[in-house]
């Protein structure tokens, strides 16, 4: 896609983003128990989702004619030939039901399968972080990037945990006991798409989780990439999309924090 191109449609995608945040808040605090379904163990969808998910869709084919989707809540999922859009229309989808006011709009596209154009949209604080192809990461039109604190001392940790096949849970919980002592302060908010957003524009220092799902990660991945940031899987190798080992964190974090990660995962 030419760079030009590519500009107008992070324009419209924001655009588009901030109207399915509207209609989200709209019904935050109004689902009633009667319209929440269970997907599987502790995972939760209402008809909120599946609408956004639509109006997303909606909004790319036409932006993008015989692009292919990953969705979460499968309004379709096919692999376009050279674009594909990798969409949660509602990630936090237990906060926004319990009426906890931290969710988001995740959407990435990719082209030939590097991603090109990320936006997460945080919608009750109205932030837009987002970044396309050779270009810098932004939230709401201020440039961002990570942040330069150094040292585990001064780290603020985010990580989150999973909804089902919980081994991890175990060594996770063994490590988070180390960073009590160790860190400046541990986070949980519910979000994989806000976590990385907070770590592209400094907010947090690392997150690590594991059992993710591309939709969770795609977007919030690449800003934090275009924000100078460093992404890896739980050995230090390139995480891909797949969000099974993710790592995320500044320059100045990565070896101090793979290096207690490691001893404590010995």
């Amino acid at each position: 896609m030419e760079q030009d191109r590519l500009r107008e449609l992070l324009v419209e995608l924001k655009q588009e983003v901030i109207r399915v945040g509207d209609f989200m808040e709209q019904h935050f605090g109004q689902v009633r128990q009667d319209d929440v379904e269970e997907k599987g163990k502790n995972s939760l969808v209402s008809f909120v989702d599946k609408e956004a998910e639509q109006m997303l869709v909606s909004f790319c084919e036409q932006a993008v004619p015989g692009c292919g989707f990953l969705t979460e809540e499968e309004t379709v999922n096919k692999k376009g030939d050279r674009y594909t859009w990798i969409i949660d229309p509602l990630d936090g989808t237990t906060n926004y039901l319990y009426g906890i006011p931290t969710f988001a709009v995740s959407i990435a596209l990719q082209e030939h399968d590097k991603t090109i154009l990320g936006i997460v949209y945080e919608v009750i604080r109205k932030e837009c972080f987002y970044s396309i192809r050779g270009e810098s990461a932004y939230l709401n039109e201020q440039k961002i990037q990570v942040s330069d604190r150094s040292g585990i001392e001064t780290a603020l940790i985010a990580t989150g945990f999973p909804y089902s096949e919980f081994e991890f849970v175990d060594r996770q919980m063994k490590f988070m006991q180390t960073l009590i002592h160790e860190a400046r302060g541990i986070r949980r908010i519910g979000t994989a798409a806000v976590d990385l957003a907070y770590v592209a524009c400094g907010r947090f220092d690392v997150y690590f989780e594991a059992k993710l799902n591309p939709w969770d990660v795609a977007a919030g991945m690449f800003i934090v990439e275009q924000a100078g940031g460093n992404l890896s899987d739980f050995d230090g190798n390139d995480p891909g999309i797949s969000g099974r080992e993710l790592i995320a964190s500044s320059v100045h974090m990565r070896d101090d924090f793979m290096h207690l990660f490691k001893k404590s995962f010995a």
